[in-house]
């Protein structure tokens, strides 16, 4: 149970901070209204840099179902835990997304523009074409996953170094893993979070979006269930290309 334990904390921590930064740039009398792209790419890497750090070492902090898809795909990950997985990232973003909303409550209530409410909770278009926004996220996520094979790889992760009597060594530097983490996240809404708001990741959007249907959130409107297709099927196809792409170049 503490792997999925290590989930739930884990995805509720990415939507809590994610949530989070979103809400402080969008939302009515926020001292950050209107701070722009680079603090929401930046709140979301960094929030999901500290994720990475805090629950890391005892589930491996996928916090995203299709980063645990994409692993059971080529073998890193037994079958066994999938399901567990993805229900514990699922619960994990709906209790992050609760708590942003409490802490934000009073400004919530004092927001009128229902579009900028639901852009708290999940992703939307820009310009709406379903097919083309599943293409953006299935080559977003693709990268997304192939990138963390590449971050994860031994070969970046071990460093041989010289012994004070002369003998050589090998020694870890994993715990930049999560930091090269963060840091991609950042990448990936700095150069593809236009199109879609960048899901990757369909628990970071069904969990939150399920939530804003659910919360007592004055102006909201519809939770647009129209979208919420495609940053479940794009990442989760984005996921496993990535990762078979990945694993056929570098074994």
């Amino acid at each position: 149970m503490n792997v999925y334990l290590a989930e739930f904390i884990g995805t509720a921590m990415v939507t809590a901070f994610g949530g989070g930064v979103v809400a402080n740039v969008v939302l009515t009398k926020s001292k950050a209204k209107d701070a722009g792209w680079m603090v929401i790419t930046t709140g979301w890497a960094l929030g999901i840099a500290v994720a990475v750090y805090t629950v890391g070492w005892v589930s491996g902090a996928h916090l995203n179902p299709a980063v645990t898809i994409a692993l059971a795909t080529i073998g890193a990950l037994d079958l066994q835990f999938v399901p567990g997985y993805i229900i514990a990232q699922l619960l994990g973003a709906m209790f992050g997304s609760l708590l942003m909303f409490l802490a934000y409550k009073k400004h919530f209530d004092e927001e009128t523009d229902s579009g900028a409410l639901l852009a708290i909770f999940c992703t939307g278009p820009a310009i709406r074409d379903y097919l083309w926004n599943t293409v953006t996220e299935v080559i977003a996520t693709a990268i997304f996953i192939f990138s963390i094979l590449g971050l994860g790889n031994s070969h970046n992760t071990l460093v041989e170094f010289t012994l004070s009597n002369g003998d050589k060594a090998t020694g870890s530097i994993g715990i930049l893993g999560a930091l090269l983490v963060g840091f991609l996240v950042w990448a990936m809404g700095l150069c593809f979070g236009g199109p879609t708001g960048y899901a990757l990741n369909p628990a970071r959007d069904l969990g939150p979006r399920i939530m804003h249907a659910l919360l007592p959130i004055k102006y909201k409107g519809g939770s647009d269930w129209g979208y919420s297709l495609v940053p479940i099927v794009g990442p989760i196809l984005g996921g496993v290309i990535g990762a078979l792409v990945y694993q056929a170049l570098f074994n």
